[in-house]
């Protein structure tokens, strides 16, 4: 196997080759993830039996772990949009926010429902909503999926009970309650960059007449507007009390296991699909087998280009690329908060996930973070903005954001990872500030 600064060069070729193959010679990014994903194991010298096994082990792994999600979120999605109630929910946002501030809703939003809630799973509940204000407002659908994605992530990875979050305070021994508390101030301004950023997004970007036509049905056909929020919003509600509640009581009795259970993202995700279905039959038109069916057809190419990208960053992370460049920077004389912060940035981007990016930087950091002098939280919340950054198409989200909004991958890396890596620089600036600032704030001294 190679070692050395080649591994550095493997990863830069190996970026470069699926940008390449899916932007300048157009192979559909499924193809262009596999091959370069054996390219890359060839450049680094691993066994061609080992290469194979790496790609059909990241694969599934991959979609071990979100592909039940995306299947039933989309056809979630599907049955939210068919009854109406995902164009009740654009309305009332409209109606609360004004035309003018849908995309502050969409980012405020995203904000607020991925705190409890995995990435993948509540992107794919909520683009619904994305595409009817869209319709509504005849914006682009980027402009409006960017600030949602954007809020999103932002919550995911700085603020527990996402695993990344709970991991880095763990390893930096922080108190729990006073980091989540400064980890949700921190969110706010990345949140609010995303909502500036998509106006940027948008300036060349015209709205498409020919995207698939929102039933406009009487308000007296569509559920209420108390149903229809219920619904969205049970799978996160079930999450949220699920795994907050398994927090207080012992790990081996029944209501332990009986939370964990429902807080379970693929149950949550299915008990809310049964829900949907009943509360929302009635509104809905079409036989539901051929509505299942509709939706679930979409879900096809979705999963195969996801599990591709996470083949592809399985395969990086398996070869030694991430260790090696974990090496680089350990061994740098900088500062303690650029190096979680950078660490975690570069580590996203060599092998895709952020929860790995977040898990790896502070278990490597933990040790000499506790030795630096800096407050831990601080250093946590560091790493977890550095993880933010750097979403390219090694990473699963990269696709579900991608295919779900129906960008190109060039609007894709616009939008979503050049949004969500400001986001996470802007995140940075103000823990820089806190940090100048921390000897008068509460639980940084």
């Amino acid at each position: 196997m190679a070692e050395g600064p080649w591994l550095l060069v493997v990863f830069v070729l190996s970026i470069i080759l699926v940008l390449l193959s899916i932007i300048r010679f157009k192979l559909n990014p499924f193809i262009a993830l596999l091959i370069t994903t054996v390219f890359t194991g060839i450049l680094v010298g691993m066994p061609l039996n080992e290469i194979a096994n790496t790609l059909a082990v990241g694969f599934g792994n991959t979609l071990k772990g979100i592909g039940l999600v995306i299947g039933l979120g989309i056809i979630f999605g599907g049955i939210l949009s068919e009854s109406g109630a995902a164009s009740r929910i654009a309305h009332s946002l409209v109606d609360a926010f004004g035309e003018n501030k849908a995309t502050l809703a969409l980012a405020i939003t995203g904000y607020l429902v991925c705190i409890p809630v995995f990435y993948d799973a509540a992107f794919v509940i909520l683009i619904a909503l994305a595409v009817n204000l869209s319709k509504i407002t005849k914006k682009p659908i980027i402009v409006l999926a960017t600030p949602l994605a954007i809020g999103l992530i932002t919550s995911h990875n700085m603020i527990a009970p996402t695993p990344g979050p709970v991991e880095a305070g763990n390893n930096l021994q922080v108190d729990m309650g006073t980091y989540v508390i400064y980890a949700l101030i921190v969110a706010i301004p990345g949140m609010l960059f995303g909502w500036l950023y998509s106006n940027y997004v948008g300036k060349n970007e015209v709205y498409d007449p020919s995207q698939e036509e929102m039933k406009e049905d009487s308000p007296q056909s569509q559920p209420s507007t108390f149903l229809s929020y219920f619904v969205l919003l049970l799978p996160m509600l079930l999450i949220l009390i699920g795994n907050t509640l398994a927090l207080f009581l012992p790990e081996n009795s029944g209501l332990y296991a009986f939370f964990k259970f429902i807080g379970n993202k693929n149950i949550a995700l299915l008990f809310s699909l049964l829900v949907a279905i009943y509360a929302l039959r009635k509104y809905i038109t079409r036989p539901l087998p051929e509505l299942v069916m509709a939706t679930a057809d979409k879900s096809g190419m979705i999963l195969l280009i996801t599990g591709a990208g996470g083949a592809f960053g399985y395969l990086i992370s398996s070869s030694g690329i991430g260790d090696y460049i974990v090496g680089l920077f350990t061994s740098a004389n900088i500062s303690i908060l650029f190096a979680a912060f950078l660490l975690a940035a570069i580590l996203r981007a060599a092998q895709g996930s952020s929860t790995v990016s977040l898990v790896t930087t502070s278990a490597i950091l933990g040790p000499a973070a506790l030795q630096s002098g800096v407050p831990p939280i601080l250093i946590a919340l560091a790493i977890c903005a550095g993880g933010n950054c750097a979403s390219l198409p090694n990473d699963s989200a990269f696709w579900v954001t991608t295919r779900f909004v129906g960008m190109t991958v060039n609007q894709s890396l616009k939008a979503w990872t050049m949004g969500a890596t400001l986001a996470g620089i802007v995140m940075f600036v103000f823990i820089l500030i806190l940090s100048w600032i921390s000897g008068i704030l509460p639980g940084l001294t």
